[in-house]
């Protein structure tokens, strides 16, 4: 069986997670700023999600593209509790898209709304975000790690945006503590990482 798209997918994963961590940077949304103004302040992140909606798809479509493998199927009558947990992870991942504000989230409040982007000046830790610091990040987990059909170049996806996931988390943790000062350290001392359990 050859799985040559196991490893070309884990490398595209790899530079994947570089340049969506490099276009995330606090360093370059300032550098945007120095070199665009106002507009490079309120329209970065929206250039960003721009950018990252035509990678995103580039890298998944690895998945059909390359030579694959089947690895396993999740068997009744789990499959029905597997999908149930994804059903409840999806619900998850759009209420906190919901409270973070899905036009913040996106960058395109800056169309909408003058000056500043809100999201910039606003720290969340209500609803899930109690729980966990990243609870987009652990829905999404759930989510593909329960898929009822793997194979190898899923389980390759799966494994790159695990990765990408927990490194990128700490990068963008950086960021927040940059930006919000002793209210997200604060934060971070009583709010577990992304697994919303509290580690002694």
């Amino acid at each position: 069986m050859n799985q040559s798209g196991f490893w070309w997918i884990l490398i595209a994963g790899a530079v994947y997670g570089v340049i969506h961590s490099l276009t995330a940077s606090l360093k370059l949304k300032q550098l945007a700023a120095q070199r665009f103004g106002d507009l490079g302040r309120r329209y970065y992140r929206l250039v960003y999600v721009i950018v990252s909606l035509i990678t995103t798809p580039l890298y998944m479509a690895l998945i059909v593209l390359l030579p694959d493998g089947h690895l396993y199927t999740i068997p009744q009558p789990w499959i029905f509790l597997t999908g149930f947990i994804q059903l409840l992870a999806l619900a998850g991942m759009l209420l906190s898209l919901k409270g973070t504000g899905l036009l913040s989230f996106i960058g395109a409040d800056a169309l909408f709304t003058p000056g500043s982007p809100k999201s910039s000046n606003t720290l969340m830790t209500g609803g899930f975000y109690r729980y966990t610091r990243h609870p987009i990040y652990f829905f999404s987990l759930v989510f593909l790690w329960l898929i009822p059909l793997m194979t190898w170049n899923l389980l390759a996806f799966t494994i790159g945006v695990t990765l990408y996931t927990l490194i990128g988390s700490r990068f963008e943790e950086r960021k927040l503590a940059g930006e919000f000062g002793q209210a997200y350290i604060d934060y971070r001392k009583v709010t577990p990482w992304i697994i919303p359990i509290k580690l002694k």
